[in-house]
């Protein structure tokens, strides 16, 4: 058994912010609180994303507090120079991240502590900052006929970059951000490509500032606070009408479909007959948030989601989810971070430390 007074699920953006806060309230690395992370190496998440993702390409990466990420090359894989970015952090504050451990269960021990089962052995804690995020979670939809399909089906998470869809009919499913940057990247090499959305896309012609981004999150907080499960963010900004969407939208690229009402095993097909021919379907169909391990705290509403008070999951308050719904973005994990840690401070029994300690500084 091993003893924390609070447990940091996920070593991603959230997660490694809100160790960086509890180190800077005083509590001590290794000792007050540990992180705990299902991947074998430093990245959160972006140690994932395909090779042709390079960080020049990134919408935006906001800096994990207290270090800035400067000099990184725009043509390197956005996984490597994030994997190295992170790993730099994790070194240079010396925050205590084991890993690769998988949390399987999160239980109250009935005499209130939270018990975390884990390939690790068991741990025992006061509080616990979710920062699980979604990747681990990617959702496939269920499509008649899927099963009998003779082609290859991926999802983005296993994206592999261009070069595999060469010559080969692609249908991509899916009206986010993603589906559109591989739809970008394969329609040169594929033989066919066809765009099938459920919904209608909406593209987002102009400028995105402050005041817009924060109607967007307000937006997604909204959800949360009523127990529904969370939206992205950038469904309900739309897509930013970049020059290059602009001209694959004119050399019809991207042309949208409804979404189809089965699978066929040579293709897809709507009803009333239409079909096309297509040998790979690529599902770039979003993920879910990855907190099936907190099952057992009994934290859903009957909506089906987590409702959240800030941070706080509104029926255990020693549970706080950051990087969980609005706060699903790299500025807002961050700030996510920091609440959960000056909450989860306050609670009953946590360490007090006499002096605010200085932090390591790189």
């Amino acid at each position: 058994m091993n003893h924390v007074a609070v447990l940091v699920i996920g070593a991603g953006q959230a997660g490694l912010s809100a160790a960086h806060h509890l180190a800077r309230r005083g509590l001590r690395p290794g000792a007050d609180f540990v992180v705990l992370d299902r991947a074998p190496r430093p990245g959160g998440a972006w140690q994932h994303r395909w090779p042709t993702l390079t960080y020049g390409r990134l919408h935006g990466m906001h800096a994990l507090p207290g270090m800035e990420l400067t000099g990184a090359d725009p043509e390197r894989p956005s996984a490597e120079v994030i994997g190295a970015y992170f790993a730099d952090y994790e070194r240079a504050f010396r925050l205590p991240v084991l890993r690769p451990v998988e949390v399987r269960a999160v239980r109250d021990d009935g005499g209130g502590f939270l018990l975390a089962t884990t390939s690790a052995g068991t741990w025992r804690a006061r509080a616990l900052i979710n920062a699980t995020g979604t990747w681990d979670r990617p959702f496939w939809p269920r499509v008649p006929g899927q099963e009998a399909f003779r082609g290859w089906q991926l999802h983005t998470a296993g994206y592999p970059g261009p070069d595999a869809f060469a010559g080969r009919s692609v249908v991509v499913v899916g009206g986010g951000t993603s589906a559109v940057q591989h739809l970008l990247e394969i329609a040169p090499v594929a033989a066919a490509t066809t765009w099938v959305t459920r919904r209608p896309p909406v593209f987002r012609e102009g400028g995105f500032g402050e005041v817009e981004g924060r109607a967007a999150v307000a937006m997604v907080e909204e959800r949360v606070r009523d127990g529904l499960p969370p939206r992205s963010v950038v469904s309900v900004t739309g897509l930013p009408m970049t020059e290059a969407l602009r001209r694959a939208r004119e050399e019809g690229v991207l042309r949208r479909q409804p979404m189809f009402d089965r699978v066929a095993p040579d293709g897809v097909v709507w009803d009333g007959g239409r079909t096309v021919a297509a040998d790979t379907i690529l599902w770039a169909t979003g993920f879910r948030p990855a907190i099936t391990h907190l099952a057992p705290l009994g934290l859903r509403e009957p909506g089906g989601g987590i409702r959240l008070e800030g941070t706080r999951a509104a029926r255990d308050p020693r549970v706080h989810l950051v990087g969980y719904g609005p706060s699903a973005s790299t500025i807002g994990a961050n700030r996510a971070g920091r609440a959960a840690v000056l909450e989860v401070c306050a609670l009953p029994g946590m360490p007090v430390p006499g002096e605010r300690r200085p932090v390591f500084t790189p």
